[in-house]
């Protein structure tokens, strides 16, 4: 049988993002995927050249809109610990407040999303009502739906007032459960599981050798999440890691769907164990000479930031390892040997973000 070349990607219909693969097929299997990446590029690390580090907030939230909450964190983590600056305990913990409101809306997304790559059209738009009501809280608290900008150097720039923590445990809890109504179907419907189950199968072994990140390494039953480090306020927070150990498109949605929940019963412990006092530190001069490594955990999985400073307010570098680019290894790995048919719902099983990959 002859072997057929075609290009999968950029554009899709499936796929959100402008993956671009390459797929040696013979017979409707896939028997190689080659990756070109470069598609998208806007340089946003030459941006720490002219922009000082204050303004490098605002250009790293842009990396993703998705998880710009948690970019953010991210880099202030690092200038803050090469500045040696402390965070205000209510600033670290507002900072966990909109995170995991973050990553409860891109894991909504998500699952509505890959739904939708295999024809379940109305369990798509289920998640992505759910998801709404989160969106509400980020425009409500920040001003913003997505970019919410309430990072600054030193803590946050905006607060929670005792009536907006109780509408926000009160959307959470409606949000819980209508998410939970839908337990049953992304886990056990028989269209969901025909699709998913034994597809795009990653294992345990595979998935640590290949660096996997995020629910893609969890999925395969590598418990091991970067909140668990304590960073921030996460230190203040009971949180275990969640994991499955089947290694296929089932257990990488199954994750995420079960962080969903967990999520926001994060959002409950850190409003519950939010104290009085500021929301930022002081901030006086410019990063010194010398260099941090930072790692945060994304919807994604860990995200990794490299600052270099020289004393001005300028950075000498600044670089960023985000999860998809760590994920792309394990998906190359997963698709020989699979149907055609079944490449959309694999590569999205691993929520590529090409901007966040391609920067």
């Amino acid at each position: 049988m002859a072997i057929t070349v075609i290009p999968f990607g950029p554009q899709h219909p499936v796929l959100p993002e402008p993956v671009h693969l390459t797929l040696k097929v013979e017979d409707e299997i896939v028997k190689e995927a080659i990756p070109a990446l470069g598609y998208v590029h806007r340089g946003l690390e030459k941006l720490a050249d002219i922009r000082d580090y204050h303004q490098m907030i605002q250009v790293c939230e842009r990396v993703c809109g998705i998880c710009s909450m948690i970019h953010a964190v991210c880099y202030s983590q690092a200038i803050e610990e090469l500045m040696e600056i402390e965070v205000p305990k209510r600033g670290q913990m507002l900072r966990v407040i909109w995170s995991e409101l973050h990553r409860t809306h891109s894991h909504l997304l998500w699952l509505g999303l890959f739904a939708d790559a295999f024809g379940f059209e109305s369990l798509f738009m289920q998640f992505w009502k759910i998801r709404e009501r989160i969106m509400d809280i980020n425009e409500a608290t920040t001003g913003s739906r997505v970019i919410v900008s309430v990072n600054v150097i030193g803590g946050v720039r905006a607060d929670l007032s005792s009536d907006q923590i109780r509408w926000i445990l009160g959307e959470i809890d409606i949000v819980e459960k209508e998410v939970r109504a839908l337990q049953e179907t992304i886990m056990n419907d028989y269209t969901v599981k025909a699709r998913t189950v034994g597809v795009g199968v990653l294992s345990k072994e595979n998935a640590y050798l290949l660096g996997a990140a995020g629910p893609t390494l969890r999925g395969s039953g590598v418990a091991q999440d970067m909140r668990m480090l304590g960073y921030g306020g996460y230190s203040e927070i009971d949180f275990e890691p969640v994991f499955e150990t089947s290694g296929d498109c089932w257990a990488r949605s199954t994750v995420r769907f079960r962080e969903t929940l967990q999520s926001m019963d994060l959002v409950r412990q850190a409003i519950a164990k939010l104290p009085e006092g500021e929301l930022a530190a002081k901030v006086k001069g410019n990063p010194p000479e010398g260099e941090v490594y930072t790692r945060v955990e994304q919807p994604r999985g860990e995200c990794v930031y490299y600052i270099k400073g020289n004393g001005t307010k300028h950075l000498d570098r600044l670089r960023i390892r985000t999860p998809t680019f760590a994920n792309i290894p394990p998906l190359l790995a997963m698709l020989p040997g699979c149907e055609l048919a079944d490449v959309p719902v694999i590569v999205l099983s691993i929520d590529p973000c090409i901007s966040c990959t391609e920067r």
